[in-house]
């Protein structure tokens, strides 16, 4: 699916509902939330606090879906072209980090 396809699909979901979008701190906030339990399964998978034996695993890409979501949701609600901002990021990256780390030889 391309960016465009997912911020099409993602409006068809919100436009049904009379709420709309939420306002940008309110998405803000929702970012935040599911970053945090990005982090949280992340923590329990890789860092310092495993997981309580009653706790059910979690699901790493579920949680990067769910940012996707609301990155899409935001960028829709601001009228923000994905596919546009990330080719002008990589653009970036292109430019800024070219030779910034120790590349693989060949």
């Amino acid at each position: 699916m391309e960016l465009k396809d997912m911020q099409k699909e993602v409006h068809k979901w919100i436009s049904q509902f009379e709420e709309g979008y939420w306002h940008p701190l309110s998405m803000m906030a929702r970012m935040s939330e599911e970053v945090g339990e990005l982090a949280r399964e992340i923590n329990h998978r890789y860092g310092q606090k495993p997981k309580k034996p009653t706790e059910e695993p979690g699901d790493l890409a579920l949680e990067l879906g769910d940012i996707m979501f609301i990155v899409a949701c935001m960028a829709n609600s601001m009228n923000i072209d994905l596919e546009d901002a990330f080719k002008r990021t990589m653009e970036k990256y292109y430019k800024r980090d070219l030779n910034r780390w120790t590349r693989i030889s060949d």
